[in-house]
C-alpha cells in the first residue's frame, strides 16, 4: 500500500493507545495526521512520518477518517466544540471508553455537525495494536463502516455489532463483567487454597481447567435464557445453593473473606423462595434483570 491509495487517518489523543493506533497507520502506508493536548507526546510520530495538527479542527479536517481516543467523552465533546465549521464528510470513530447512553448522545452531536459517526470499543492491549489479537468492536450504520474496514483492518480484528452506536460500549461493559467475576471467582479459591499452602501458581492449571469447562457450557444455557425455560438437565438451584452455602462455610472457618459466595447465594436464595429453585442456574438471570436498591 502506498500514499497515492491509502487512506488518510487522524488520530485525536495520544496516550499509549492512540500512539499504537497511530503508529499501526503508519506502519501500513497511510498519511496520519496527528493532534494531541500535550504536543511532545507526537515527537516519536512525527519522527516515523506523522503530521502534527496545530489544532483540533485542522486534525479533523485533514482526513476523511478520524479515530478519537481520549480519557472520556467529557473530553470528546470538549474537542469537538472546539472545532469550528461543518464536519460534513467526515467520518468520526470514537474508540473512547463510556457508557452506551454516551455513545449515542455522541452520535446525535457529530450527526448535528455533519459528521457521520461510528462508535467503538478496543478490546486489547497497546502492545498488540496491529496484530490480529487485538480485537476492536464497532457499531453505528454499518455503510459508514464499509468504505473504511480495510483501513482500520490494519489495527486488528473488526468486529461489527449492529446499528445502534451504544452497542460496543455494551460488549465493552459485559465483558469487562466476565473478566472482572472470572478473576474474582479465582482470586476467591486462591485464597482458600492459601490456608492449606498450596500458592497461586499451583492452583492455576486446576482453575483454568474450571473456567473453561463452565466456558463450554454458555451456548446451552443461552439457549435457556433466550426460551425463558430452564429445566433441570444438569442440576437445580436448589442443589446449587447447598453447595454454595458450603462454600460460604469453608471460606469462613479458614478465615476467608466471604462476601462473593454470600452474594452469589443471596441471590440463588431470593430466586428459590420465589418458586424457581427446581430450575437450572441460568435461572438467576432474573435477579440480573431486577435492579435492587442499597
Amino acid at each position: 500500500m502506498n500514499d497515492r491509495t491509502a487512506t488518510p487517518v487522524t488520530v485525536i489523543g495520544l496516550g499509549l493507545m492512540g500512539q499504537a493506533l497511530a503508529a499501526a497507520f503508519l506502519k501500513a502506508g497511510h498519511p496520519t495526521t496527528v493532534w494531541n493536548r500535550t504536543t511532545s507526546r507526537a515527537d516519536q510520530l512525527v519522527a516515523g512520518g506523522a503530521r502534527l495538527a496545530p489544532t483540533v479542527g485542522d486534525a479533523l479536517q485533514a482526513s476523511p477518517l478520524t479515530i478519537i481516543c481520549v480519557t472520556d467523552y467529557e473530553a470528546v465533546h470538549e474537542l469537538l466544540g472546539a472545532s469550528d465549521g461543518t464536519l460534513e464528510g467526515t467520518t468520526l470513530i470514537n474508540l473512547t471508553s463510556g457508557t452506551s447512553a454516551q455513545a449515542r448522545q455522541a452520535a446525535q452531536r457529530a450527526a448535528g455537525r455533519g459528521a457521520r459517526y461510528l462508535d467503538g470499543a478496543i478490546m486489547a492491549i497497546p502492545q498488540t495494536i496491529g496484530t490480529d489479537e487485538a480485537v476492536i468492536l464497532h457499531s453505528g450504520p454499518r455503510a459508514d463502516l464499509e468504505p473504511y474496514e480495510q483501513t482500520l483492518g490494519v489495527l486488528g480484528t473488526i468486529t461489527y455489532l449492529g446499528a445502534d452506536p451504544g452497542l460496543a460500549s455494551l460488549y465493552d461493559a459485559a465483558g469487562l463483567a466476565m473478566m472482572w467475576s472470572v478473576l474474582n471467582a479465582w482470586l476467591q479459591g486462591t485464597a482458600l487454597l492459601r490456608t492449606a499452602g498450596v500458592d497461586a501458581a499451583t492452583f492455576a492449571p486446576f482453575a483454568r481447567e474450571i473456567a473453561t469447562g463452565v466456558a463450554g457450557w454458555l451456548p446451552g444455557y443461552a439457549e435457556q435464557v433466550d426460551g425463558g425455560s430452564f429445566p433441570a438437565e444438569v442440576s437445580a438451584l436448589e442443589t446449587d445453593a447447598r453447595a454454595m452455602a458450603h462454600l460460604v462455610e469453608e471460606s469462613e472457618a479458614a478465615g476467608v473473606n466471604a462476601e462473593l459466595p454470600k452474594l452469589i447465594k443471596a441471590m440463588a436464595d431470593r430466586a428459590i423462595a420465589a418458586g424457581h429453585g427446581g430450575e437450572q442456574y441460568p435461572v438467576l438471570i432474573e435477579e440480573f434483570v431486577t435492579p435492587r436498591s442499597g
